[in-house]
């Protein structure tokens, strides 16, 4: 069997792509023609020796073999990107505080924290996980360098759109007997006020005209999966870090309004970030990309161009 080594440039531009949603967007993206994204493109095909992708449409889809070249390209390339700046910044030292929601502390803390230890190991991090409005408010007093979270409206000076993620109402995994009678008050699962996803919830049943009550809140995400999964009501959240006792209903299941889209935001405390922050918030944003489900509409790319 030959021995193959494939050519980490390519890989880059396959995932980029990928994410980008567009290989046109690619080559702008990374500074190459479309022509030069092609010929990279047939590379990778003649590399792997079987075919990555076919037509779907107008477009192009993965096949199977490619599904699992895009999964190893991504660790190719962060294992490339993580070598070249743990060399550069082998002494980075110092501390960083993070903050994230709480719909991605275990989706993605523990992959941020574990990589950038063993990058930097003389750099010590302070996490702390909140809700949007909390996270945007210890950023702009400055106790907070970088947080990962929902656009509620707070303004910012140096906030990043990162990505914008579907709601999605969510009951429990068990299959539900019944939704609410006509006219029957829904009952609703939420964190106590202020929340912005209580409030998206309420507003998106009043605005199409359906009742609804408060049957359990909680200060904590813990506590309203637990509800959740009980059959005390439905919530709202993304796909995001739900676990395996609640699940995410079927667009216009129970005669449910449709929900927006909420913006992920990533918030600085400075404008420029010091080193040790800025590469924290490069292994973050790679690492929530991960964690977002498919159909979530990318803002700009994640992956660094090296």
């Amino acid at each position: 069997m030959r021995r193959v080594t494939f050519d980490l440039d390519v890989l880059r531009t396959f995932v980029t792509g990928m994410e980008l949603g567009s290989f046109a967007r690619a080559a702008e993206r990374l500074g190459r023609s479309t022509s030069a994204v092609s010929a990279q493109l047939k590379k990778l095909e003649e590399q792997a020796d079987t075919p990555i992708f076919r037509k779907a449409g107008r477009g192009l889809s993965l096949t199977e073999a490619g599904e699992t070249m895009l999964g190893y390209a991504r660790r190719l390339i962060e294992l490339n990107d993580e070598a070249a700046l743990a060399i550069r910044e082998v002494e980075l030292e110092g501390w960083v505080r993070l903050g994230l929601q709480e719909d991605f502390g275990e989706a993605v803390l523990p992959e941020v924290l574990g990589r950038f230890a063993r990058a930097h190991p003389k750099v010590r991090i302070e996490a702390r996980i909140g809700r949007s409005h909390e996270l945007a408010e210890r950023v702009l007093s400055g106790n907070l360098d970088i947080a990962l979270a929902w656009h509620d409206g707070t303004t910012l000076p140096y906030s990043r759109h990162v990505a914008d993620v579907q709601a999605r109402w969510i009951g429990p995994a068990k299959p539900m007997e019944a939704g609410p009678h006509n006219g029957e008050a829904l009952q609703l699962v939420v964190f106590e006020a202020p929340c912005l996803l209580r409030t998206v919830a309420t507003e998106t049943l009043d605005r199409a005209g359906r009742p609804w009550r408060m049957a359990f809140s909680s200060p904590s995400l813990g506590g309203i999966w637990a509800a959740v999964a009980a059959g005390l009501g439905l919530t709202i959240r993304t796909d995001i870090g739900l676990p395996a006792n609640v699940r995410a209903l079927a667009p216009g299941m129970l005669g449910l309004p449709p929900l927006p889209k909420m913006a992920l935001h990533l918030h600085q405390k400075d404008a420029e970030l010091e080193p040790v922050a800025a590469r924290l918030a490069d292994i973050l944003l790679q690492s929530a990309f991960e964690a977002l489900p498919e159909g979530a509409e990318m803002k700009e790319t994640l992956l660094k161009v090296a």
